[in-house]
């Protein structure tokens, strides 16, 4: 009988270290179905999101969603510390009964209270290991519990510094394409003088931002479940924006600025793929159709309004095909997350009178305007 919960102990200590380490050292993804994190984030989250979908007021509902990323990150390592500690006391009952106090009687109880008190190193002593064995492995449990301690709060500071740089040029995009951020509104804030150089330069930051979030969310996973401080913003939200942006400079634009849509266009399209394949998601070919085909003169009519060169109806097959490539990898994420995707903008521009934006480019008192002559129409 001893054998076997020994072997059972070291089982169960084997995968939740090895589990932790995947988690949260090892800087690669790992695409293992059966894994104990994988398991514990999504048993939490459909019952979360479950609960979430019960409350019917908009700003309570993005409210509770945000704790969960946070919370879920402290139950995850609490899972962790009491499944090490289950698995010690296991091999303190194997190795041999524990000494109490005068006529305490040895339980596996009192075994498991023994890993506990090691485990966070307390040294109560009113619980000792009576044998070499379970001296040894008390000995073991106590610098595992101190190592595993340490490296989570080490680690913590990378997987929160992960997370604020992601959300810095998602804040900038407030600015540039409104909230919820639009493919229209940044080309209409660019205007006709700034599609050229400026927009470029601010896709290439977005080529490097995709890059940089790829990276941090396949090594940390539950980052995807942090929300960010606005309710009308998402990291999803920010992909769809600017591939809806690089998609249509792809199939109707020309010049440098294609040049650099396609770059952006390719690593941010990897990095839904990614995450979405990291997350388990299949991509469904029937994703709600998010431009229609009535809308796609008005598509036009911007792109010309902002100055794009070669902008005619024979990139229409060309949008549609690039479109198939990342809408359906969003559509199952955003789903997921509850993160809503944003439309495509091309009607109506932002209202001036109610943004930061519209503020700001308004005319000033005297006659005089802050805004450029190529910013009238918002």
């Amino acid at each position: 009988m001893h054998i076997f919960v020994a072997l059972a102990g070291l089982v169960l200590l084997f995968v939740v270290l090895w589990d932790a380490f995947e988690t949260v050292i090892l800087p690669r993804r790992v695409m293992r179905a059966y894994r104990l994190a994988r398991l514990f984030f999504r048993s939490t989250w459909l019952l979360w999101r479950a609960i979430a979908r019960k409350i019917r007021s908009k700003k309570v509902q993005q409210s509770f969603l945000s704790y969960y990323g946070p919370l879920s990150l402290l139950l995850l390592f609490g899972m962790w510390a009491a499944a090490l500690i289950l698995a010690f006391g296991m091999l303190q009952w194997a190795a041999g009964p524990s000494a109490g106090g005068p006529g305490a009687a040895a339980t596996f109880r009192s075994d498991v209270y023994l890993s506990g008190s090691t485990f966070f190193t307390l040294g109560m002593g009113d619980v000792t290991p009576s044998t070499t064995l379970a001296r040894v492995v008390a000995v073991f449990e106590a610098g595992t519990g101190f190592g595993v301690l340490a490296i989570v709060i080490s680690y913590l500071p990378t997987m929160f510094g992960a997370f604020s740089q992601r959300e810095v040029n998602i804040s900038l995009l407030d600015a540039r394409a409104g909230s919820p951020p639009t493919a229209g509104e940044l080309l209409r804030r660019h205007g006709r003088q700034r599609i050229e150089d400026g927009l470029g330069i601010y896709l290439r930051d977005w080529e490097t931002w995709s890059a940089q979030l790829m990276e941090s969310h396949l090594t940390y996973p539950f980052l995807c479940f942090f929300r960010s401080q606005h309710d009308n913003q998402s990291w999803v939200a920010a992909f769809t924006a600017i591939l809806d942006v690089c998609a249509l400079l792809i199939a109707y634009g020309d010049g440098e600025v294609k040049w650099q849509a396609q770059l952006t266009f390719a690593i941010a399209r990897h990095a839904v793929a990614d995450l979405s394949q990291v997350l388990r998601l299949q991509p469904r070919e029937s994703a709600p159709n998010r431009l229609a085909h009535d809308d796609l003169p008005k598509v036009r009519e911007l792109l010309i309004e902002c100055g794009v060169p070669g902008c005619t109806d024979a990139g229409d097959a060309k949008l549609k095909e690039l479109r198939s490539m990342y809408e359906p990898y969003l559509d199952v994420l955003s789903k997921l997350l509850l993160m809503p995707l944003p439309s495509w903008g091309a009607g109506v521009a932002a209202n001036r009178d109610t943004t930061v934006w519209g503020r700001v480019t308004s005319s000033m008192p005297g006659g005089g305007s802050s805004a450029p002559a190529d910013t009238k129409h918002f």
